[in-house]
């Protein structure tokens, strides 16, 4: 037999979904207790499937305050009876008004129950020896009748969570794998359509929506895989077909060596004068073949390898294409002989210009061209140029790159991509 009014004071209706919640939260196991701030952490973890937000939240909070025991029994009586003036100076400062709009919110969600008085008012009757005998204001006893239910959907949130932190972690991995076998594959100029995957991996990562459901992210991740895997497997029939029978190194210098015409058709047309550079280009491989037979070096090259302290030309930097170099910056091209840079030679010149422009010293261009080459410290220079907004001292920067490139801190390649991108050519050009 119940005791006690069932129905809303004043004007609110009565629902069905009250009277549940009433039903529930009599079906309270005797020696059933639980911790309230435990529950109370639970519920934070859970509210998105509960259907209440943070506010509401803070109300729930300050009307935990005022139960005197940490542990919600019903011995100790589940009823609490604050006024709307002290639950809004436990909620620092809340508008009454938003107090009891947040207040409906979680009778609706059925974590609260209203056990009104005959007047509407919350208070409490107590006995001769001072004990609670009758109270009147919201029970609390739905929280203790839902503890495991609330308790299993907070374990359900943060499992969820984990398992999205844990998709994007591998997302993460792929990218960067994609993104360095790409860039590994275009130093190396491997052939194959490497702009038509770039685009691919772009596509894909653009098409993510801002906040991604973790189907969505496993879907992803299934694609971001199945791409990994074709580069891959380009990669490794790649290698294979080499018939390499050398060491690693070897097999480093074959890649790199094994496609020499696609660095022509990246790079603009020559003359037919160049002749007289082409010779030279087949001197210095005698001489560096005479070197790796044990031969004698010329003495030019033995002295210009006593002056560096042994350091190869390029101070261990890869060199990129003249096409590439100057899709990424253009805009040294105004800075060629006539307007024009046809060769690697234009582009030194053009960066000697531009190092008197952007105010760097000589001593500090030379040492770049020692540490890294003559190509790739121009190159360099080129990249400086079209970064020259964002560069505050062009010297002091040259100088850092190359400090960082005798450590071997420092790659061309990203610096190449970056600036491929932000000239609009996100898709990289190459055969």
């Amino acid at each position: 037999m119940h005791t006690g009014s069932v129905t809303p004071f004043g004007r609110r209706p009565m629902t069905l979904g009250m009277l549940a919640n009433q039903v529930m939260a009599r079906e309270i196991k005797p020696d059933q207790s639980v911790d309230k701030w435990k529950l109370f952490r639970a519920l934070c973890e859970a509210k998105a499937l509960l259907g209440i937000g943070d506010r509401a939240l803070a109300v729930l909070n300050s009307l935990l305050t005022f139960y005197p025991k940490n542990e919600l029994a019903q011995e100790n009586g589940l009823v609490v009876f604050p006024s709307n003036i002290q639950l809004s100076l436990r909620t620092h400062g809340m508008a009454e008004q938003t107090v009891r709009r947040h207040l409906a919110a979680l009778v609706e969600a059925g974590l609260l129950v209203r056990k009104d008085s005959p007047n509407g008012k919350r208070y409490v009757r107590r006995d001769s020896a001072g004990e609670i005998d009758e109270a009147f204001g919201f029970s609390l006893a739905p929280l203790l009748a839902r503890a495991e239910e609330i308790k299993q959907l907070a374990a359900e949130v943060m499992a969820e969570r984990l398992h999205v932190q844990r998709l994007r972690e591998h997302i993460t991995l792929c990218r960067r794998d994609i993104a360095k076998l790409i860039e590994a594959a275009v130093e190396k100029q491997i052939p194959g359509d490497w702009q038509g995957l770039y685009g691919e991996f772009r596509d894909l990562i653009e098409g993510l929506p801002r906040s991604p459901t973790a189907a969505q992210l496993e879907l992803l991740l299934h694609e971001l895989e199945v791409l990994r895997a074709d580069i891959l497997n380009r990669l490794e029939t790649r290698i294979k077909s080499t018939k390499q029978r050398g060491n690693a190194n070897y097999i480093e210098r074959h890649i790199q060596n094994s496609n020499t015409e696609s660095t022509s058709e990246l790079e603009p047309s020559f003359d037919t004068k160049q002749g007289a550079m082409a010779e030279q280009d087949k001197g210095r491989e005698a001489e560096t073949l005479e070197e790796r037979r044990g031969g004698p070096a010329h003495p030019a090259r033995q002295e210009e390898s006593r002056q560096s302290g042994g350091r190869n030309d390029g101070g261990g930097l890869k060199s990129f294409p003249l096409g590439l170099v100057l899709q990424a910056c253009p805009e040294i091209l105004a800075y060629g002989p006539g307007g024009v840079i046809r060769n690697w030679r234009d582009l030194m010149t053009a960066a000697v210009t531009v190092r008197s422009m952007l105010g760097v010293s000589p001593s500090a261009y030379e040492e770049a061209a020692t540490v890294m080459g003559p190509e790739n410290a121009a190159t360099v220079m080129a990249c400086i140029l079209e970064r020259g907004g964002h560069i505050n001292s062009a010297g002091g920067y040259l100088r850092d790159l190359t400090r960082r490139s005798d450590k071997g801190e420092f790659a061309i390649g990203p610096m190449l991509m970056a600036l491929l991108k932000a000239n609009g050519q996100g898709r990289l050009k190459v055969g």
